[in-house]
Order: structure tokens, then C-alpha cells, then sequence
């Protein structure tokens, strides 16, 4: 009791001053990563970064109390809790980027492998869960007077969602997708009856005792279709008309990359955005051969992970997979979108899968994946990290270029000791090569717009910055919707190069001004919140937020 009080004492302490930080460097050339924060009282399983630039994590309610209590000396009663029937501790946290600093948020209902995305107005909307939190959906406004809290809904869903995947519309609602034992989908807000809609898709890609369709990886195409991915298939998706307009072949090798065989996808960067027909590449990464969970978890057989990559593009008349190969085999590695377009690969073990004890061989160091460059040249590995991030962990993109890291616990309770790859309570950042201090002088300093500037569709935008050195042309210009990430799984991750008009120097100062055209429709960029970025030889800006609507 002793020792947990202690936990507790310092996790509220942390919640009221600057994090005290010890910093493992590592300064040479590829990548730098920084231990931000040794405690911040849960498992980051689940991360949303939103428009004041706090991330929002969880975990789950139900598997013992954790190392930062409720606030305002709240506790939570639930007999049909595994572990604790009374809990006073909080599952999720509030993390202040600038301020490095946590503070405790109040979620009530089981939100074990939930999913979630950010409307419109900046209000970040979570769904499902398990137990008693399958059914519910619940809100967070942003503020910055650390008064805001999650607000929980009754019945927001239709149907149990446990492993579903959602995805913003064009008109701003959320599409909910899948789940365990749910080959269908649904609305949130709820829509006119029958507010859910059979995919048998998504049965079809069931493997019994297995799944492999679990967190299916969404993606809204430019048509405003959605590609769904499970198992080692996908579809095109008409979701008003609930008719599929394509079905795309297997990937080659027929090995499942969905959970909990888990690997990651990204829909890559959408570039030439007024054409009549913008070219769209999804690219899947990692996953573990078939039949390797019942392996694992029934014989405690860990086979080695997949080390491919596969690209295809969906709106060719005829699409075919191209297959590339990693430099390490990854299962659960987390990909993430960066603001020059390139993509990082971080996370996972090299044997084993998802799911509890389940994972061996932490990945240490990254990938990063360049789309543009030639097959077989498109891969480098960079400087690895100390601390393995295993089932469970997380990684988002955040404003200032850095991508955070967190979670990781790969067993069923809060256990720090005597088990192979104990709770994980700390973050890291991960800085790009971009970051480094040799490039400064090519980084851009955004102007204008200010910061939460609104934006229309389809305007010439024009941009001001400085850069001290040199800048080349192409410059480029993107925008980046920050991502729900869980489960290896970036939601809503999407990142545009919008179409560059004309760049001009204002005078003999440093001062630059870029003339873009912002996205035409609702297809190309649901409104929203987004981040953005001037990019000059590959070297981004911080990033501004802009509303686009």
C-alpha cells in the first residue's frame, strides 16, 4: 500500500509542474530519440492529438488501478471489474506538449480497444470498447483551462464494437467498421433506421479462431468511397449505396496483416489534387504469417514476423500489388504519415503477434519508407531506441515535426516485474533527420497563416515564411490531419501536397511567399483541423493548425 501510495503521490505531482526530465540522446545521424516523460500513470494504448496541441490517451478501466489517481478524489464502482471493484486511479490522461505535463481524466466505461477520430469542430469522438463500454460513445472538447473531461453517451452505438475501425466522412459524421464478431457497420451519429448496415466483406475475411480482420484498415479513396482492408484482402466500398465498386486481389503470398496478425497501413501522400482522377497508393507493411496466433498462444510457437511491404494503386483500372521487403520483419510497428511525405515505421517485435504474451524480439530501430524513390531504394534504418514498445504501444505524429511514443504492455495487468516486457508507463520522442541542427537553416518559419486560421475549399492560399538558407523549388506545402492511433493502427491519417501556384521572394530579406490552391472537396479533405507545413528540400516547418471548412 505503501509503494502504491508513493505511485500515486508522484503521478499527481506530476500533473502540477514541469516533468523533471532524464534525456537518453543519441546525436548521430539518423534520427535522435528523447525519454520525455519516466511516468505518466497509464499505458498509452490508445493516442489523439488535438487542436491545442494536448494529446489524449487511455487504456482500459478493468485490469487494476493505475499510477495516477481520478481527479477530485472520484472512484469508479463496478463489481463486474476483473481486479479492482472499487477504483480510485484514472485510465486516461490529458498530455500537454508544450508544457510536458499530464493531468487526469475521468473515463468511466471499459474503453479496452476502442477507436475514434476528431469531428469537424475539434471535438474528439471515441466508440465502443468492452464490457460495459461496447456500446457507448463518448466526447472530449478540447480547452485550456484544464476543465474539460470525457463525456460519456449511453447507447451511442447499435452494435458492440471491439476492434473496429472509424473513419471520417465528407459531411463530418463517423463511419464505425467492423469489430469482433460484427460484419457490419454503422453511424455515429447514429443515422435513420436501420442504422447498421451488413458488410460481408468483412465475413469473408474471418478466419475462424484466428480473425485476422480485426481493426480493418480504412481509408477514404478521392471518389469518396472507402478501401477496406482485412485479413490479405480489400474492397472498394460505395457505404451509402452499400455496394462494393471494386474488389482488389489478395496480397501476393495470401499472409493475413489485420489483428491480431498485425501489421500497419497508410493511405501515401495525395499529390496533384486538381487532376480529374487522383492517383491513390495504399501501402501495407508488416503482419505475421498464417496460422501464427494459434501458434503462439497454443504452443507458444513464435514464428518470425513478415518483413514486406505492399503497394497498390486503387484507382487503376487494374491494380496489382507490388511487393518491396523491410529491413527488419515487423509485427504491430505503427507507420506514420511525416509532414515531407515520407513515412516511419516504428514499434513491434520481430517473432510472435498481437494479443497478450504473445510478441518476441523488440524492433528497436525505425524504418523510414521514401515513396518517391525507385523499388528496391526506398528504405533506410535509423537509430534505435533503448525501450521496447511491444503490444499495446503507440505512436502519433505531432506539430513540431517529433513523433511521440508510448505504451507498450504486452500482459494483462499493471505487472512491473517478473514478467518479460513489464508496463510501460514512459514517452519518448522520436526527432527525424529533418530535425537535426545541420538542416536549421533550410527549415521553414511559417508567418501566415496565424495559427487556427480558417481555410476554404478550393482558394489560392498564400503562405509566408522565412528560411535563412537556401530554398529550392519545388517548395511544397501539406496539409496532415492528426491520427487516432491504436492497435498499430493510424485512423483518419491522411497528408496532402496541395498544388503549388507560384513561390516569390518578398525583397532581399529571407521572406518567401507560396501561392497554393487548397483541396477542391470534401473527398480529397473532410473538414476539419488540420497541420500545416512548408516543406523546402525536404526539410519541414513546424506545423500551423488550420480549420478547413
Amino acid at each position: 500500500m505503501a509503494a502504491r501510495a508513493t505511485f500515486i503521490f508522484y503521478a499527481l505531482f506530476l500533473t502540477s509542474i514541469q516533468l523533471l526530465l532524464t534525456y537518453h540522446v543519441s546525436s548521430a545521424a539518423r534520427g535522435l530519440w528523447k525519454y520525455i516523460a519516466p511516468n505518466v500513470g497509464i499505458s498509452a494504448m490508445h493516442m489523439q492529438l488535438l487542436h491545442n496541441d494536448r494529446v489524449v490517451m487511455y487504456d482500459r478501466t478493468n485490469f487494476g488501478p493505475s499510477n495516477i489517481s481520478l481527479p477530485n478524489g472520484n472512484c469508479r464502482d463496478n463489481p463486474n471489474d476483473i481486479v479492482s471493484k472499487r477504483d480510485c486511479t484514472a485510465h486516461s490522461i490529458e498530455y500537454d506538449v508544450a508544457m510536458n505535463t499530464v493531468r487526469p481524466l475521468t473515463v468511466q466505461s471499459n474503453t479496452w480497444c476502442s477507436s475514434g477520430s476528431v469531428r469537424p469542430d475539434g471535438v474528439l469522438v471515441q466508440t465502443g470498447g468492452d464490457r460495459d463500454g461496447e456500446l457507448k460513445a463518448r466526447t472530449f472538447s478540447p480547452c485550456d483551462n484544464n476543465q474539460c473531461d470525457w463525456v460519456e453517451i449511453n447507447n451511442g452505438l447499435t452494435k458492440r464494437r471491439w476492434y473496429a475501425s472509424n473513419h471520417i466522412l465528407p459531411d463530418g459524421k463517423q463511419i464505425v467498421i467492423g469489430g469482433q464478431a460484427q460484419f457490419n457497420y454503422e453511424f455515429f451519429p447514429k443515422t435513420t433506421n436501420p442504422n447498421v448496415v451488413a458488410l460481408p466483406f468483412l465475413a469473408e475475411t474471418h478466419d475462424q479462431g484466428q480473425e485476422n480482420n480485426l481493426y480493418p484498415f480504412v481509408f477514404m479513396n478521392t471518389d469518396g468511397n472507402l478501401f477496406i482492408f482485412a485479413n490479405n484482402k480489400a474492397i472498394l466500398l460505395d457505404y451509402v449505396k452499400n455496394t462494393v465498386v471494386k474488389t482488389f486481389p489478395a496480397i501476393p503470398g495470401g499472409d493475413p496483416r489485420n489483428y491480431p496478425s498485425t501489421g500497419s497501413a497508410v493511405l501515401l501522400p495525395l499529390k496533384n489534387l486538381e487532376a480529374d482522377q487522383i492517383e491513390t497508393e495504399v501501402l501495407v507493411c508488416g503482419g505475421a504469417p498464417k496460422g501464427s496466433y494459434n501458434l503462439a498462444f497454443r504452443k507458444k510457437t513464435f514464428v518470425e514476423a513478415l518483413d514486406t511491404c505492399a503497394r497498390i494503386k486503387i484507382n487503376d483500372a487494374n491494380p496489382q500489388w507490388t511487393v518491396e521487403n523491410m529491413p527488419h520483419a515487423r509485427v504491430m510497428g505503427d507507420m506514420i504519415l511525416l509532414p515531407n511525405g515520407d513515412v516511419l515505421i516504428i514499434n513491434g517485435g520481430s517473432f510472435g503477434t498481437a494479443a497478450w504474451e504473445l510478441g518476441r524480439e523488440p524492433v528497436l530501430a525505425p524504418d523510414l519508407y521514401h515513396p518517391e524513390n525507385p523499388v528496391n531504394s526506398r528504405f533506410e534504418s535509423l537509430r534505435p531506441t533503448t525501450i521496447p514498445r511491444m503490444y499495446h504501444s503507440a505512436a502519433i505524429l505531432l506539430r513540431d515535426g517529433r513523433v511521440l511514443v508510448g505504451g507498450s504492455n504486452p500482459h494483462a495487468f499493471y505487472n512491473f516485474t517478473g514478467v518479460l516486457f513489464p508496463t510501460e508507463l514512459s514517452l519518448e520522442a522520436f526527432s527525424p533527420v529533418y530535425l537535426q541542427r545541420e538542416f536549421s537553416d533550410l527549415r521553414p518559419k511559417i508567418i501566415s497563416p496565424k495559427p487556427q486560421s480558417t481555410i476554404k475549399y478550393g482558394m489560392n492560399l498564400k503562405l509566408k515564411f522565412t528560411v535563412t538558407g537556401e530554398v529550392t523549388t519545388p517548395v511544397k506545402v501539406t496539409l496532415v490531419f492528426p491520427t487516432f492511433t491504436t492497435h498499430s493502427f493510424a485512423m483518419n491519417q491522411r497528408v496532402l501536397v496541395l498544388d503549388n501556384v507560384k513561390l516569390t521572394r518578398k525583397g532581399k530579406s529571407p521572406t518567401y511567399e507560396v501561392q497554393v490552391r487548397t483541396p477542391k472537396s470534401a473527398n480529397i479533405a473532410w473538414p476539419g483541423y488540420y497541420m500545416i507545413f512548408v516543406v523546402n528540400q525536404n526539410i519541414p516547418s513546424e506545423g500551423v493548425w488550420v480549420r478547413l471548412q
